[in-house]
């Protein structure tokens, strides 16, 4: 295995373990990690139900925390790792922080930006693209992912019978 693929997965690691934080309160799965350096800088997990906010996904809470860290609204020289491509709300986010790198664990076929649906990490319009890295432990990141859906589908199916 090469050294960046080593250094890939012992990230996305990570935002599967913020993932598994939002699974842990109900929240769909999505983590986030954001590098700079060899230290990571920005951590965060789906908290949208939880905050009953629009804007609390995994990537923007790592944004939030590495900006503060480097004391800019600029990431440059980061690297984010996501567990699933970025929707079109943070994939401009991503592009306005001007992120230079973003590893994605699985694509998001129903409202992904960074190549699924639409791509504007890489729009040629922007004064910023972004290079991206796809399907770093896609199998762990789809399997979290699938499992989640699955239980509320059948949480659901339990609690109609309930009734």
């Amino acid at each position: 295995m090469e050294v960046d693929q080593v250094e890939y997965n012992k990230y996305m690691e990570l935002a599967i373990i913020e993932a598994v934080k939002a699974s842990d309160i109900m929240e769909v799965p999505i983590g986030a990690v954001i590098v700079y350096e060899g230290e990571v800088i920005g951590l965060g997990y789906n908290r949208r139900n939880t905050d009953k906010s629009t804007f609390a996904h995994a990537e923007l809470i790592a944004m939030d925390q590495a900006m503060k860290h480097i004391g800019d609204w600029r990431l440059e020289e980061t690297t984010m790792y996501v567990t699933l491509e970025p929707c079109p709300m943070c994939a401009g986010a991503i592009v306005q922080a001007r992120i230079p790198k973003v590893v994605i664990g699985a694509m998001n076929p129903k409202a992904g930006s960074g190549g699924s649906v639409v791509n504007l990490l890489n729009e040629p319009g922007f004064n910023h693209q972004v290079e991206v890295v796809y399907n770093v432990m896609e199998a762990e990141c789809k399997a979290m992912l699938q499992n989640f859906f699955k239980k509320l589908r059948e949480d659901k199916k339990n609690q109609k019978i309930k009734e």
